[in-house]
């Protein structure tokens, strides 16, 4: 059954923003919870949220600490996490991509960009429930995945992949053989409503080479394109 009204956890230091965030998004549907430090905002988890926005520069405990201490629970790691942000330098950007957040929203904030970028990421964590929920398992020779659990096994032992790793690893395997541009991967591992750049593609697939280790091969490189999961092991 499809979930008719989505709860936002917002995490902002600025009054006014996480007001401007709570008024818009209860005016277009969404339950909104709202916290004001990173601590605060790790005890209203209890509550359940679908999405969390949080900024990256909040007291107690920063963005950063924070998305990586969820992704590393396993009561919480599968929630989806878009950060705002002030900061706009590259290393930023990937460094939240590298613990695990679906997306980066660029302060000063446009609602109408904030709103659509919420509701692509909630499609896709969706999507990917149904399909959880329908035990669909792939593998590839030594590497075994299971949609059910977000499951990764390498020559039968567990490697942890976090959300967006796992999608586009899945993604590659499924399609195994075929190059695929990094507008493609982009439109159907994040989503077509989302805007991140092509090198987002680039840092995950960094880091899935890394986890896959001496199969970090089966991952080719068509340069100028985009990649291609080799089809015969």
């Amino acid at each position: 059954m499809t979930k008719t009204k989505y709860k936002i956890l917002v995490i902002d230091d600025e009054k006014d923003i996480a007001d401007l965030l709570k008024y818009n998004l209860s005016k277009n549907g969404f339950e909104v919870i709202t916290a004001y430090d990173g601590i605060e905002g790790w005890e209203k988890l209890i509550e359940q949220p679908d999405l969390i926005l949080l900024d990256v520069m909040i007291p107690r405990m920063d963005g950063f600490e924070f998305c990586s201490k969820l992704k590393n629970n396993e009561d919480y790691k599968k929630i989806p996490v878009v950060f705002l942000t002030a900061k706009a330098s590259e290393s930023d950007e990937m460094r939240g991509l590298n613990l695990g957040a679906s997306d980066f929203i660029q302060k000063p904030i446009s609602i109408n960009r904030v709103i659509a970028r919420i509701k692509s990421n909630l499609r896709i964590y969706s999507q990917n429930e149904i399909a959880n929920a329908e035990s669909i398992e792939i593998s590839a020779g030594p590497i075994y995945l299971s949609r059910e659990k977000y499951l990764v096994k390498i020559n039968d032992k567990e490697v942890t992949f976090v959300r967006k790793e796992f999608e586009l690893l899945y993604y590659l395997i499924s399609n195994a053989g075929k190059v695929l541009n990094r507008d493609k991967i982009l439109g159907n591992v994040w989503g077509e409503d989302v805007t991140v750049v092509e090198r987002t593609v680039d840092v995950h697939m960094l880091k899935i080479r890394r986890k896959l280790g001496e199969y970090s091969n089966l991952i080719e490189t068509i340069k100028g394109v985009g990649y291609r999961f080799k089809s015969s092991l």
